[in-house]
């Protein structure tokens, strides 16, 4: 209720830039009036209402008129209301007067009137105001909806040099998400935020009543981390249908058959659309902002101007009529020929929709055509609609495919099965058992059972080619069970092109596999190189293959950008990447991508954006669901609230984490998690305990990239001299600069020379590691305080908070006491953390096996080194 209580008030939010410029204007000696265009619904009103709010904070006084058809009846209706009950109006010019001299009775007030709709504005009152605004008695702060018929007494208000004009617009995607999120409270999904932006066209009246109704039906619901739309939601609401209602009404009945065929197909060539109503009615409400066309190349098209009227106009059209209007345009379509290539889609589902069936090869050419442009829910649809009789080992791949790209991983593998076993060529059963072993995979999160459909395959199968391709398909399953190093070896034949390989999906997916085998094996450089051809090639071969998306090879190539330390290029080509997955309604390389760039944002440094992202993926996954990336997600998104000092959130996260199955990718690294937990509270022998027995597995299976990260923490958590030496051998083994980079600020860690840290301090930020860099200035700082040069150190501190600040409110060791006690040993900085947060000497000898008199000598030289004497103290200084 919190959320909606809150959606309902609405916050003012997103036209900064509109109200600088008022600013601007109003400050002007000759600005008589500001008014405001724009389309119904975009917030004008409010608008205007905030600036006469400016205005009166410099002293200004606001007096309301209101321009109504009904008050244009009457002369001067609109400002009835403002004229003294003692002045006779009779006489105009007596009256006018009179007003003037009533206004000019008090020479300290200023005067500003706030109208909304200019245009309903009887002759009388606009006279009157523009005398009083030629005289400087007044102000106008108005608004007008855009290609309204004003009068000419009006049209000296709106337009003159001493007219400030301000055109609105809707809000593009930015003022829509800082809108949502002022609303809501926090922040919501990326698929929500288009949705609802989409949904609504950046309309802010429409915007705000799609999240009522969503909210009211509890389809826009938040995990506490991020706000989630619900698929099914139906993008409308009474109210809202009612605006729209209104808005169509006007609507000359001659264009119905026009906007009702165009609700139900969505966009008509211009040709199509002259055959149901003339070029003049298509212009008129065209000029009216009900639909509007687009010229691509040669093609002109032509759409309904607002996603809403869609909803709205098909809930009004009756099944008889429905057929009707789609079975004509199937029959134009078909007289030139149907020789676009998406035309057999279309007719295929309009006749679907028209008639409940369709020609059995026309549905599957339809479904191929949605698959190919990788529509699976529209895929699905028609191929679900195939008699029986009709399916084969084709189709049957065909829908288990759109069944796992639907995020229905279950009811894929199973369809997939049904393929394998019905299939009479070896060809047919090695593809039905290389895309049921990646719906087990991927989908299902069980990497041994996949290993097994796949080995289980390969032994039943005799075929050269098609053993080969099972084989290519374990070396991509290894490089995420955390075997890279067989991986590599696996697929260290596969070919250049993919056109060179017997089966194209069996190739996209071990390229893809092969760019992560070989960043993790730190052979970072490679797999860029390689990650980038297999990207370019699956763009080529996209529309032959029935792998998903190529971003999908984007996704792999994600990791080797983050620990190359490219990382501003990985969070630049992955948002962007997202965004077209998005567009292109795909969830399942959007969940990995979401992972990808919050892996990537935590290694920047960049916590709550790295939390952002995490959470994403999360939602994604459980809706999906994709458990293994879901595990992942969850304990990314506890190492940041850890960080972040959000404790409760952080638990939370690492407890629903645990449900979900463990495939090997990332698994050593996503220990960090319970690592900064146990950091967070004090607990740092237990986090460095938990990173050193991730870093030993990590290392046992050559996974160097994740070992140099877990190191890394080590040394950050007040350990370097442990970890210095084996970080410097990895410095050599992985290619890029973002190994050499961390063994740099380990080593300067290490020897504490403040010139070495701030030199990895500036090769951290080089690479866009904004919290490592952040660490080395600040123990930077304090070093040089210690030696007395108070302006190095002040100079160092600020160099520090430059590079946190871009981390959100993270809460180290290294930054939160690196000043206060970095004097301190190691043994002596846990102790004096765990004393600040109110640990008892007794309870801190338990937890450290020490006994009590060791624990109080070690408190007595913390507070000579600190100089202070007290527990209050201790705690005082180290949370301030």
């Amino acid at each position: 209720m919190g959320a909606l209580r809150q959606a309902a008030q609405w916050p003012f939010t997103g036209r900064q830039g509109e109200l600088e410029s008022f600013d601007a204007a109003w400050a002007q000696e000759q600005c008589n009036a500001v008014v405001i265009f724009g389309p119904a619904g975009v917030g004008k009103s409010r608008l205007a209402e905030e600036m006469a709010a400016r205005a009166s904070r410099t002293g200004w006084r606001t007096r309301r008129a209101t321009a109504t058809v009904t008050a244009a009846t009457v002369s001067l209706g609109a400002l009835a209301h403002l004229i003294p009950a003692d002045v006779d109006m009779a006489d105009p010019v007596k009256g006018f007067a009179a007003v003037r001299a009533s206004l000019a009775a008090n020479p300290r007030r200023r005067w500003l009137v706030l109208l909304d709709d200019i245009h309903l504005l009887d002759a009388a009152s606009a006279m009157l105001l523009r005398q009083l605004l030629d005289a400087h008695m007044v102000r106008l702060i108005g608004t007008i909806r855009n290609h309204e018929t004003i009068s000419d007494a009006v049209g000296t208000l709106i337009h003159g040099d001493r007219v400030f004009r301000l055109d609105l617009t809707p809000f593009d995607l930015k003022q829509s998400q800082e809108l949502l999120e002022s609303a809501l409270g926090s922040p919501t999904s990326r698929r929500t935020l288009a949705a609802l932006h989409n949904a609504s066209s950046g309309n802010p009246l429409y915007l705000r009543e799609l999240v009522t109704g969503a909210l009211q039906a509890g389809k826009l619901t938040t995990d506490g981390e991020i706000w989630q739309i619900a698929k099914d939601h139906t993008a409308t609401t009474p109210h809202l249908e009612d605006l729209i209602r209104s808005r169509l009404a006007s609507t000359h009945s001659a264009a119905t058959d026009l906007l009702d065929l165009l609700a139900l197909c969505e966009s008509l060539p211009l040709t199509d659309a002259l055959d149901v109503t003339s070029l003049e009615i298509l212009a008129r409400i065209e000029s009216d902002g009900i639909i509007k066309t687009t010229i691509d190349r040669r093609r002109t098209t032509v759409a309904l101007a607002h996603p809403l009227y869609g909803e709205t106009l098909r809930a009004r059209i009756v099944s008889e009529r429905r057929q009707q209007l789609l079975l004509d345009q199937i029959d134009r379509v078909q007289a030139y020929g149907a020789r676009r290539r998406d035309d057999a889609l279309q007719i295929a589902t309009w006749r679907l929709a028209a008639t409940g069936t369709a020609d059995p090869a026309l549905l599957i050419q339809g479904a191929t055509l949605a698959r190919h442009a990788h529509d699976y829910p529209h895929s699905l649809a028609l191929l679900e609609a195939l008699p029986a009789k009709e399916q084969t080992p084709h189709t049957r791949i065909l829908q288990g495919d759109a069944l796992i790209n639907s995020g229905q991983g279950e009811a894929g593998e199973a369809m997939m099965k049904l393929a394998y076993e019905t299939a009479e060529s070896e060809r047919d059963k090695a593809l039905a058992a290389l895309m049921r072993s990646f719906a087990v995979f991927w989908g299902a999160g069980r990497a041994g059972d996949a290993l097994a459909i796949n080995t289980s395959a390969a032994q039943e199968l005799t075929g050269t080619v098609e053993r080969r391709l099972l084989a290519l398909n374990e070396g991509a399953m290894r490089a995420v069970t955390g075997d890279p190093s067989r991986a590599v070896s696996l697929l260290q034949e596969l070919e250049h092109q993919p056109e060179e390989c017997e089966d194209l999906n069996t190739w996209l997916f071990a390229a893809m596999m092969r760019t992560v085998a070989l960043a993790l094996t730190g052979h970072t450089c490679e797999a860029i190189e390689w990650g980038e051809h297999a990207y370019r090639s699956h763009q080529r071969v996209d529309y032959d293959s029935l792998m998903t998306h190529p971003n999908s090879q984007i996704n792999s190539l994600l990791v080797p950008l983050t620990e190359n330390g490219r990382l501003k290029d990985a969070l630049l080509l992955g948002t962007q990447a997202f965004d077209d997955l998005l567009a292109a309604n795909l969830s399942l390389p959007r969940v990995w991508m979401a992972f990808h760039l919050g892996r990537a944002e935590w290694v920047a440094g960049h916590i709550q954006a790295s939390r952002r992202w995490f959470a994403e993926a999360a939602s994604l996954a459980r809706n999906l669901p994709v458990p293994i990336a879901g595990r992942l997600a969850l304990k990314g998104l506890s190492a940041c609230a850890a960080i972040l000092g959000d404790e409760a959130a952080a638990h939370k996260a690492l407890n629903e984490s645990d449900r979900f199955p463990t495939m090997g990718l990332f698994e050593e690294e996503s220990v960090i998690a319970l690592a900064w937990i146990r950091a967070s509270t004090g607990r740092i022998s237990d986090a460095r305990a938990h990173l050193r027995r991730a870093y030993t597995t990590a290392r046992r299976k050559g996974l160097v990239t994740s070992e140099a990260l877990l190191l890394t923490d080590i040394a950050r958590l007040g350990n370097p001299e442990e970890v210095c030496d084996r970080l410097n051998e990895l410095a050599h083994h992985c290619d890029g600069h973002l190994t050499p980079a961390r063994a740099k600020f380990v080593s300067a860690l290490v020897t504490q020379n403040p010139d070495a840290l701030l030199a990895s301090a500036e090769a951290l930020s080089s690479l866009g590691v904004d919290l490592l860099a952040a660490e080395a200035a600040s123990v930077a700082a304090t070093q040089w305080h210690r030696r007395g040069e108070i302006r190095k150190a002040t100079q160092a501190a600020n160099t520090s908070h430059r590079y946190a600040a871009l981390c959100g409110t993270v809460h180290t060791p290294l930054l939160t006491v690196a000043e206060p006690i970095a004097t301190l040993t190691t043994r002596e900085r846990e102790i004096a953390r765990l004393a600040a947060d109110g640990t008892s000497s007794k309870d801190i000898a338990v937890h450290l096996t020490l006994s009590v008199r060791t624990v109080d000598n070690h408190l007595q030289r913390i507070y000579s080194k600190l100089g202070i004497s007290t527990r209050r103290q201790l705690s005082t200084l180290l949370h301030p």
